[in-house]
């Protein structure tokens, strides 16, 4: 005799398949990419001005040229190189950014299993009491004893089959976010490597400024003991003796906010390396123990978008937008239901599996919503309204990351000519004060004359210090513009 649950259930698993091949709401489609060819008037080929000293050289722009995973390496510098390996070990922010991407992975994968039936298995075990007089013995068994035991083992079957592709549009949007996360740690890393590259150079700058503040504090001292003789002698008045001291203590003044600068800043490295400000590390930094690299790589804005991290997270934030759209409007259309039930039912535990106490169903059901006041519209327009959001977004993202690789490339362009200008002016201020304190000593000029000669030095002395780490700092800038190189990084750092 033919099975009627199979003569049910073979014809409706083959209509659900049938129905659930295609998935409502727009497939996604990679935004295209940007055809600019260049980033307008900054400078991406060619090379940058040159000037004497070890931070001096021209910078080369290379197009295509690709960026190592490890490219602050390129600094030479074994000190900055061990506190990087540091801090990508011990920053708690990349630690919580990989749990966060295990944390997507896990719930995607749980959420991937409503795409398969739900089998529960249930033991029940009752003890009841039947009212004496009743007219319909549930047990069939002499009202002598009104109470009974019935035990049941049943194992439940449900399946919402994906008829309109609801279900898999909502793992598409899980899987787009499992990706965002992805990138998000991603961006983190970039972020955090170029962060301590960067603090490290602050560190250089600051030591520079503070030797050469020290170093012209030092003249300072010995050109008002020199002033100090001269009054004695009566060589020199108190106004000239007064200014002297005066521009002594006004360069003693400009000390502190540069060591409370650097005190900082070692903080901030520290905090960097996810260390307390009492582990701060023994490394230390000056200007004189990097090299500047000068091969430097430039991205077309069509590859950027490629290696960008914030860019490809907002591209996956679309397409999980995009994916949205369908599961708003798969809960517009009928949800479909498959429930099943088989087990055995007995008034004794051991007689559970015996002949006769078995019992089984098999239904479906269909739900559709006939009035809910236009909540699901609403909830279609709102998912309609993210996805325009997310769009914008992106194009935000293209937009700044361009934007950064530009500012970079005008930045390393105006670097080298101001350093050619700062170690130009330096010089000739150097000279000047020399030639200066000579006259001074000789009497052929005033002291006034000399403070003039010694301020310039001084002022061309920190900005030639500034001068240099900014070339190193931007540097920087232009490999984190790029993306970091982390496409040629191990992939079981990102996963």
């Amino acid at each position: 005799m033919r099975d009627p649950a199979r003569a049910c259930v073979l014809p409706l698993l083959v209509t659900t398949a049938t129905l659930a091949a295609c998935a409502v709401g727009p497939n996604y489609h990679r935004p295209p990419a940007p055809t600019a060819a260049d980033y307008g008037s900054a400078p991406s080929t060619g090379a940058t001005a040159g000037s004497p000293g070890n931070d001096g050289p021209a910078q080369t722009f290379t197009p295509g040229l690709d960026i190592p995973a490890e490219w602050w390496t390129l600094f030479q510098s074994q000190k900055l190189t061990a506190l990087v390996a540091q801090s990508l070990k011990g920053n708690p922010n990349l630690t919580a950014a990989q749990a966060a991407l295990r944390q997507a992975q896990d719930l995607y994968k749980a959420q991937r299993t409503s795409l398969l039936p739900v089998v529960q298995g249930e033991l029940d075990a009752q003890r009841a009491r039947n009212p004496v007089v009743t007219l319909a013995n549930p047990t069939n068994l002499p009202q002598a004893n009104p109470y009974y035991n019935l035990f049941t083992a049943q194992l439940d079957l449900s399946y919402s089959p994906d008829v309109f592709g609801g279900t898999r549009r909502g793992l598409e949007a899980a899987r787009a976010g499992v990706a965002e996360t992805r990138f998000e740690l991603i961006a983190t890393y970039v972020t955090l490597s170029s962060n301590v590259v960067v603090t490290a150079v602050q560190e250089a700058a600051l030591r520079g400024q503070i030797a050469a503040t020290e170093r012209l504090l030092e003249l300072e001292r010995q050109l008002t003991d020199t002033v100090r003789q001269q009054r004695a002698l009566g060589t020199a008045s108190d106004l000239d003796l007064l200014a002297q001291e005066s521009a002594e203590a006004q360069t003693a003044a400009t000390l502190p906010p540069l060591e409370k600068q650097l005190g900082q800043t070692r903080d901030a490295l520290t905090a960097l390396l996810g260390r307390l400000p009492s582990e701060e590390p023994p490394e230390t930094f000056t200007l004189e123990e990097l090299s500047l690299p000068t091969a430097l790589p430039v991205s077309l804005p069509s590859k950027l978008v490629e290696q960008r991290p914030d860019v490809r997270a907002a591209e996956e934030n679309l397409h999980a937008a995009s994916a949205q759209v369908g599961v708003a409007l798969a809960n517009m259309l009928p949800q479909f239901t498959i429930s099943a039930d088989t087990g055995s039912a007995s008034l004794a535990i051991n007689k559970l599996f015996s002949p006769y106490t078995g019992f089984w169903d098999l239904g479906t059901s269909l739900t559709q919503t006939l009035f809910d006041a236009g909540a699901l519209i609403y909830r279609k327009r709102a998912a309609n309204a993210a996805l325009d959001e997310a769009a914008a977004e992106y194009r935000a993202a293209v937009i700044l990351a361009c934007q950064n690789v530009a500012d970079t490339l005008r930045a390393l362009q105006a670097d080298a000519d101001a350093l050619n200008a700062s170690a130009a002016a330096d010089a000739a201020a150097r000279k000047s004060f020399e030639l200066a304190r000579e006259q001074q000593q000789l009497g052929a000029i005033s002291v006034v004359a000399l403070l003039n000669a010694e301020q310039a030095y001084q002022q061309a002395e920190v900005a030639l210090v500034q001068a240099r780490a900014n070339r190193y700092a931007d540097t920087a800038g232009l490999f984190q513009a790029l993306g970091g190189g982390w496409w040629n990084g191990s992939e079981a750092s990102f996963k």
